[in-house]
């Protein structure tokens, strides 16, 4: 924000420190004003005409601004990307081992990413990799939504889910 002596404005409509219009000033009349009331005149809107300056105490709106920003960042929830691997022909065991740990990671509030690597000849039979996958989107469905379906890219084909929660929050 543009503040005191490095607004370069000759007018400008000033409003008080308790919000009152106290009218079109000249620069020198509205640093004047500002001063006799021990506050800072700071430029609100530079592309009205004329332009338009509050008095206010700078250094209390930027620490309330600072404090804001920072309430903000605190409350923001950020969303990681965990991958469980898969393959073709996993046995029972192991894909309710994988299962029970990308459900661990849905109810943290972690995206998904369910991967299956074709090793060798297993990339003739992508059908088998599908119905892995279709099966651990049905397996997920009580803490999922899918976001990305199967879909090969080179030798992996995988899917991203996410938590219940979130994807009711993007709607």
């Amino acid at each position: 924000m543009i503040i005191n002596e490095d607004i370069r404005a000759r007018e400008l409509r000033v409003i008080g420190d308790n919000g009152e219009q106290i009218g079109v000033k000249s620069l020198n009349d509205a640093l004047t004003i500002a001063e006799s009331f021990g506050l800072d005149l700071v430029l609100v809107s530079p592309n009205a005409k004329p332009p338009v300056a509050r008095i206010m105490d700078y250094g209390k709106y930027r620490y309330e601004m600072q404090k804001k920003e920072k309430e903000q960042r605190k409350n923001q929830k950020i969303v990681t990307v965990k991958e469980v691997r898969l393959s073709p022909g996993i046995e029972d065991h192991d894909y309710q081992t994988k299962l029970r740990q990308a459900i661990k990671f849905l109810e943290h509030g972690d995206k998904v990413k369910a991967s299956i690597r074709f090793r060798g000849r297993a990339i003739t039979h992508k059908e088998l990799g599908q119905d892995v996958l279709e099966d651990f989107i049905d397996d997920t469905s009580h803490v999922s939504t899918v976001e990305a379906r199967p879909k090969m890219e080179g030798r992996s084909m995988f899917i991203v889910l996410a938590p219940l929660a979130q994807a009711a929050q993007q709607d």
